[in-house]
């Protein structure tokens, strides 16, 4: 069995009087997996909770497990991972990993008055970008094209507009007017938005909807990213929109866009077309026009984000890939195979979540 702490961007946790005053709450998030009918060596990747911004800070993780763990980022990313190795089999092959953080609601209305110890602990969102990460935010990748169909697509959206926040709005806007949650897509989805464009069958849920976003406003010029997570309470905007308790699949992926002089932009069309659907209300109607404004620039955090890698390579993995495009489930590669991770019942892995006292958050 091991316990360790990250150090670095994953490790900050501020613990200060006052937090529920700025509007922080405060969450343990439980992963257990046990992988069954593995008879030798095998992996297990699970992403961690990263700290970000002045709205998501994320305690040191901790864990239990019968192999051999430790904690890495990949190479491009930096996205937090706890690896996991057992060399044979026999055994039970099982890990429990625990990490608290602490969330508040992202606005557009700018970042709230934070305390001389938040400064210190937050990682702002920058007013700028570095020409490094100018250059990564745009950049197309195997899931993420941006040239052909996609630019046309973009370009089309965005002509005559000149300023990058009507560039964002018209993309947001077309991705909302366009896109349709189908209950059938498996999971998230995969994030294959390329072949939405190409067949004019733009059903999916969040990866390829918000991936959709991602990849139109690379298109456009604008950074760009999707970030990769997890419901972890209830919702004040609609019911469908929160889950606690077990949140085994709950995950969810959202979108944010860079401007100059304003930092990342939280954007949700994804959520938007989740109520729609499953509150079954018309497009049109006043509560989904709410919706529709608020998560332009707006994200509930009653979702905690784990990371921003696509296309992730996953360190230790010898070449081999997940069956995903990102790390928002458990991964593991066994002798058998890969489990699915959307049968959460047949690999054996639970995430819960449970919402921490003041007591509990000291």
């Amino acid at each position: 069995m091991a316990a360790a702490p990250l150090a670095g961007r994953l490790g900050m946790w501020p613990r200060r009087a006052g937090a529920a005053e700025a509007g922080w709450r405060r969450f343990a998030l439980t992963t257990r997996v046990t992988l069954l009918d593995s008879p030798g060596p095998a992996q297990l990747w699970l992403p961690l909770v990263q700290s970000a911004g002045d709205y998501q800070t994320a305690s040191a993780p901790l864990w239990r497990t019968s192999g051999q763990a430790g904690l890495l980022r990949d190479p491009r990313y930096g996205a937090g991972l706890l690896r996991v190795r057992w060399t044979s089999g026999g055994a039970a092959q099982w890990t429990e990993l625990v990490q608290e953080v602490a969330t508040r609601d992202r606005g557009a209305s700018g970042p709230l008055a934070l305390s001389a110890a938040e400064l210190s602990a937050a990682e702002l969102s920058p007013a700028e970008l570095s020409p490094a990460d100018w250059a990564l935010w745009t950049a197309p990748s195997p899931s993420i094209p941006t040239d052909g169909l996609v630019r046309e697509t973009a370009q089309r959206i965005t002509a005559g507009r000149k300023r990058p926040c009507d560039r964002l709005r018209a993309l947001y806007d077309w991705v909302v007017d366009t896109t349709w949650r189908n209950p059938d897509t498996p999971g998230c989805g995969t994030g294959d938005f390329a072949t939405m464009l190409r067949t004019g069958n733009f059903g999916g849920k969040c990866a390829d909807i918000n991936g959709l976003m991602v990849g139109l406003a690379r298109a456009a010029g604008l950074p760009a990213r999707d970030v990769y997570g997890i419901r972890v309470a209830p919702s004040h905007l609609a019911a469908c929109l929160g889950r606690s308790g077990d949140v085994s699949r709950a995950q969810h992926c959202r979108a944010e866009v860079f401007l100059d002089g304003e930092g990342w932009f939280p954007v949700d069309p994804a959520d938007v077309r989740k109520v729609i659907l499953e509150a079954r209300l018309p497009a049109d109607s006043g509560m989904v026009r709410r919706l529709r404004e608020h998560l332009f620039g707006q994200w509930e955090m009653n979702w905690v984000g784990f990371n921003d890698a696509t296309d992730i390579v996953l360190p230790g993995a010898g070449g081999q890939t997940p069956d995903f495009a990102f790390l928002m489930y458990p991964c593991a590669l066994t002798a058998e195979g890969q489990p699915d991770c959307l049968e959460p019942g047949r690999f054996r892995y639970q995430i819960t979540s449970r919402a921490l006292t003041a007591a509990e958050a000291g």
